[in-house]
């Protein structure tokens, strides 16, 4: 009885590590760009634009493929699905490492992100399969923490890889390095994770509702990201206007599935809720502002002030740790607090934001990365704050069977947000800094000044944030009383 006992709790815990290598993988792919896009455009070339579309290729595809991804473990069995999404996973990381221009390694990201988009929501629900109700807890004290830590030291790892070169690898081995972590994802899961049960045949994906939605974000990303270094033309605000009808085309399509009697993409009576599309519009500043704000400190940092790649992780450091400490606080006080929290949060990093530009408007051209660390510690533990409570408070008004459909496309939405972010403050960073070629002591003039404008956008979208915070519902699902009974396998939202 007590070797079957221990064997049972070896396979959790076997299993568990087995999902977290994936998540892990997922939030290094997703940070890593922040640290290595400078490395990388010194040796294969490319322009700014080129800079942008390698962190919102993989954030745009994720996007995309997230409509799908958890429904695709329905069909064919979370285990499955987790198990093929690392391989595509590790293969395209291959393809990063091994790309020859900035096109190729577009092209591997949208692969990446893809494959991300399919092994990324099945973590949780494995974990549910894996362990029982009352060990649950145990499970998630471990897995919250560990990603926390791989968020910390993400940046870092990839800024020693960098540094080290190892066998002349450069920026390439930020990619290889998830082999093999991939490898033993793969090997973990074949032994311990459950193979799950199959959604009944009678479920269909929507193929033509995701070529809808891609096509949709698509065409309201790639001339944002290509406008300003294009000057503009024509064709750019056809492709934006083109989105609005590829997008209204889409919510009219799922209508007519709906009305049809077939399973929509995207259950659009959560929008009837106010609740809800304020959250939608939460997100997408939100996680733009983050997005936006991390490429423009990264690329500061080592364009602007000529940092190493392990220079600058290090200096960035501190906002991995701030964020880091406030997940603790926000998952400890959401009970109490409520939304309320997600206010405390925005302030801290409203201060934390007002201390990056005060920093950089007195010191001018001789503000160092360590004169940041103290504001954008405050920053990370204000954006902290906001991660764990912010997905379960939106959904508090949600009701039970739109519930997987609810946070399947919050994920994709703070995907979306994230390409948005970076194609928008990205285009007024490089907008600001000019088209001249920049050294470590050239142009820092310029990067200062593109750093407190982004700033200062940044700023303006927190306090957007702020006040659409009153919005949401005052109470998350789990707090709410009348929700405490609910049987409803709800489906957690994977924040990366």
């Amino acid at each position: 009885m007590t070797e079957t006992t221990d064997k049972q709790l070896t396979r959790r815990w076997l299993g568990l590590s087995a999902v977290l290598a994936a998540t892990i993988m997922n939030l290094l792919d997703t940070n890593v760009v922040n640290v290595a896009a400078p490395a990388i455009r010194a040796d294969l070339g490319g322009s700014y634009a080129d800079l942008q579309w390698f962190a919102a290729a993989y954030t745009l595809a994720m996007a995309v493929g997230l409509l799908t991804g958890g429904r695709l473990g329905d069909l064919v069995g979370r285990r499955r699905a987790l198990l093929v999404g690392v391989v595509g996973f590790v293969v395209a990381s291959l393809a990063c490492a091994l790309a020859w221009s900035p096109g190729a390694l577009v092209g591997a990201r949208i692969v990446q992100g893809l494959a991300g988009a399919l092994m990324v929501p099945q973590g949780f629900g494995l974990i549910r399969d894996l362990f029982p109700a009352r060990e649950l807890s145990k499970a998630f004290a471990v897995f919250g923490p560990a990603i926390g830590l791989s968020t910390i030291l993400g940046p870092v790892v990839a800024g020693l890889l960098i540094h080290a070169d190892l066998l002349g690898t450069g920026w390439r081995a930020v990619f290889a390095i998830n082999a093999p972590v991939g490898l033993y994802a793969l090997w973990a899961g074949r032994r311990a994770l459950p193979a799950g049960h199959r959604a009944p045949g009678a479920v269909r994906l929507d193929v033509a509702g995701v070529l809808l939605a891609g096509t949709g974000m698509l065409l309201l990303v790639y001339p944002l990201v290509q406008g300003r270094e294009a000057g503009w033309p024509a064709w750019t605000f056809l492709m934006l206007a083109g989105a609005v009808a590829v997008l209204g085309a889409f919510v009219g399509y799922q209508l007519r599935r709906r009305r049809s009697g077939r399973t929509p993409l995207v259950e659009l009576s959560v929008f009837a809720r106010r609740s809800y599309t304020s959250g939608v519009l939460f997100v997408v500043v939100f996680f733009g502002a983050l997005a936006g704000f991390g490429l423009a400190v990264g690329l500061f940092l080592q364009l602007g002030l000529g940092y190493s790649p392990v220079r600058a992780s290090l200096a960035m450091a501190a906002w991995a740790v701030g964020a880091f400490l406030g997940t603790g606080v926000g998952s400890t006080m959401t009970a109490r607090l409520g939304r309320r929290i997600l206010h405390i949060g925005l302030a801290a990093m409203a201060v934390g934001l007002a201390g990056v530009f005060v920093v950089l408007d007195r010191s001018g051209t001789g503000v160092t990365g360590w004169q940041l660390a103290a504001p954008l510690l405050v920053y990370g533990a204000g954006m902290g704050m906001i991660f764990a409570p912010l997905f379960d408070i939106i959904m508090g008004e949600v009701g039970d069977h739109e519930v997987g459909s609810a946070a399947g496309l919050l994920e994709s939405i703070q995907q979306l947000g994230a390409s948005l972010g970076v194609a928008v403050l990205g285009s007024v960073y490089f907008a600001t800094v000019g088209t001249r070629p920049a050294g470590p002591h050239q142009e820092l003039g310029g990067f200062l000044d593109a750093s407190r404008l982004v700033t200062l956008v940044t700023i303006g979208l927190t306090a957007l944030a702020f006040a659409v915070g009153f919005v949401l519902p005052a109470r998350g699902r789990q707090h709410a009383p009348e929700r405490a009974e609910s049987t409803v396998d709800e489906r957690e939202p994977a924040l990366v």
